[in-house]
């Protein structure tokens, strides 16, 4: 709940003081913000594994894939999710899972299962299997911990899901591996097989843990997989030395996969592959060993590259002077973040209590405590604080044409407003002088937010990063554009938050949001990486502001390192001026 401004009185009060301005209303949602102080004790890497899962289709085997939920604030929010193992009853998956864990937190996850449909990787034609619920201190106290499957409808299943934890133990790097062979054995009749590749590290229990698992390349016994990364921890331990047990199989469509051949190897070994040269192991098969007398091997694994990967922190960048830029955009439908604020006519006639754009004179509306929420965290990374501000969806004077593209203050030559309070103010002014219109059209502003970010890539240097906020109340209408503007902003320093206003299906922007599997323009190119975070506001009606804050600025730092580290781009050393700064008000 928002708290009135001192002074003001309560509604019924109204003629015991001056009725508060646009101002105050920002102070009073700015002052219900919070911060989560709450220190991360530690960072913890989850591995999944399942035993035992049913077949639906009498048929097939199912398809799994996993999905992590995280509560918060009464809401189940999507983490990340597992690749998907084709007709397989018992799968071990290689995705890791990295969380951070807050010992003075109850922190309540939720592992979702799915059947996948062949033909598409999205869950909106999947079979929901069950799910597991538990808490993450359950699983780093048990460092294992196994659970029976909950089916829909409430009942026990056969199926087993195991979580293992394992500390993070403070070394960060990561491994850039790339992986070939030659003249692996042919295990198929009439095709040649179908080679991928297990990594296994062996840990000082003698048990085996799956770090990665490579692609499978169709009918070829000389396959070249593709460059991947893994962590240091993940791979070893840290312990350069460790045994890994890699096994290559030939792939089949029932899940019951031929054995190649064999070999171990250290992360020693690998770092030969550092300078260049290659690493080579023969792939062995011990039962051909045994009985073929002159049986050389089943196949030459080579290692072509091995890449350490230093990986630098949310904090390195910003304290090497890497500035976050906001953009703000208003529409007459929906606002949008370097700002962007939708103004089209759905919002109904400002002027009526009904309207999502209403001014209360003591309750600010959805569009500004969302603006205020995030803008407040985001203005503390921006040293100059100046803020573009647009809209779009909107007839605008003087000759009141619509618009996709204006500036908030009128000011084309000048958008930008003097921090979040002055895009308030902006907004609060424009309101009266718009005709709120249409269609709601999000991909030009992706794309002038865009080319600007574009101009920071010349730069090489980790300095400005770009972020659309854009609030809107109902369904884009240039759906292809924007998937084409957001593939292609995925190359680019930039992160896209939508906040959904209202109450309108929103169900399209989760597949902007990646939720249902990876976003691909209209052409069918993948997203580069995932740049877009979409929350209905109604999910925190009745949350505090910072909990709406923290939901969708979760995933910009882990964007921010993702693009400078896929980059190479190492943060700037702060001056010395900047490193004696004492931490405080």
């Amino acid at each position: 709940m928002l708290l009135l401004p001192p002074g003001t009185g309560s509604p019924s009060e109204k003629t015991t003081g001056p009725a508060p301005t646009m101002s105050d209303i920002y102070e009073s949602a700015a002052n219900s913000l919070g911060l989560f102080s709450s220190p991360c004790l530690t960072k913890v890497e989850l591995r999944l594994t399942c035993k035992g899962i049913s077949d639906r289709d009498a048929l097939s085997k199912p398809d799994p894939c996993i999905v992590l939920k995280m509560q918060s604030h009464g809401q189940w929010m999507e983490v990340d999710r597992t690749e998907v193992l084709r007709s397989c009853v018992n799968p071990s998956y290689s995705k890791v899972f990295t969380l951070d864990f807050y010992f003075e937190e109850v922190q309540r996850l939720r592992f979702e299962l799915y059947d996948i449909n062949s033909s598409h990787n999205g869950l909106r034609e999947a079979d929901v299997l069950g799910s597991v619920e538990c808490t993450l201190g359950q699983i780093i106290s048990q460092r294992k911990l196994s659970k029976a499957l909950l089916r829909p409808g409430g009942t026990v299943g056969k199926t087993i899901v195991t979580i293992s934890a394992e500390e993070l133990t403070g070394n960060d790097d990561y491994i850039e591996l790339s992986f070939s062979a030659r003249k692996l054995d042919d295990k198929d009749f009439f095709s040649k097989s179908d080679p991928f590749l297990e990594i296994y590290r062996v840990n000082d229990d003698a048990t085996m843990q799956l770090v990665y698992r490579t692609e499978t390349v169709m009918n070829n016994l000389n396959p070249m997989w593709k460059t991947f990364k893994v962590s240091l921890n993940s791979l070893c331990s840290g312990d350069h030395e460790r045994k890994l047990q890699c096994t290559v199989w030939d792939w089949d469509s029932n899940g019951k996969h031929d054995y190649i051949g064999e070999f171990e190897a250290t992360f020693k070994e690998m770092r030969g592959a550092i300078d260049g040269r290659q690493v080579q192991w023969p792939c062995i098969n011990p039962k051909y060993k045994v009985k073929k007398k002159n049986y050389k091997n089943s196949g030459i694994v080579i290692l072509s590259q091995c890449k350490v990967i230093k990986m630098h922190s949310f904090l390195d960048y910003i304290m090497g002077g890497c500035q976050i830029q906001f953009t703000v955009r208003f529409r007459t439908w929906s606002w949008s973040l370097q700002v962007a604020i939708d103004f089209t006519a759905s919002n109904g006639d400002p002027r009526n209590s009904c309207s999502l754009h209403y001014i209360h004179p003591y309750q600010p509306n959805e569009y500004l405590k969302a603006l205020v929420a995030v803008g407040e965290i985001c203005q503390d990374y921006d040293s100059d604080k100046m803020f573009p501000a647009f809209g779009f969806g909107a007839q605008i004077p003087p000759d009141y044409k619509v618009s996709h593209d204006f500036a908030v203050n009128f000011n084309e030559d000048n958008p930008e407003c003097a921090g979040i309070q002055g895009v308030v103010e902006a907004y609060q002014a424009c309101l009266p002088k718009l005709q709120l219109y249409g269609p709601t059209n999000i991909a030009p502003i992706i794309q002038k937010v865009a080319k600007t970010a574009s101009q920071e890539v010349h730069t090489k240097e980790a300095m400005q990063y770009f972020i659309l906020l854009i609030l809107t109340d109902g369904v884009i209408t240039d759906m292809a554009d924007t998937r084409e503007a957001i593939v292609q902003a995925s190359h680019l320093p930039m992160s896209v938050i939508i906040v959904g206003i209202g109450n309108a299906d929103f169900s399209d922007m989760q597949m902007l949001d990646g939720d249902d599997g990876i976003l691909r323009s209209p052409k069918g190119e993948p997203v580069l990486r995932d740049i877009v975070q979409f929350v209905p506001f109604r999910n925190f009606k009745h949350a505090s502001p910072a909990a709406l804050a923290k939901s969708v600025l979760a995933e910009v730092p882990n964007q921010v390192v993702d693009y400078y580290n896929s980059k190479g781009i190492k943060p700037k050393v702060p001056s010395a001026y900047q490193s004696s700064r004492p931490f405080g008000p």
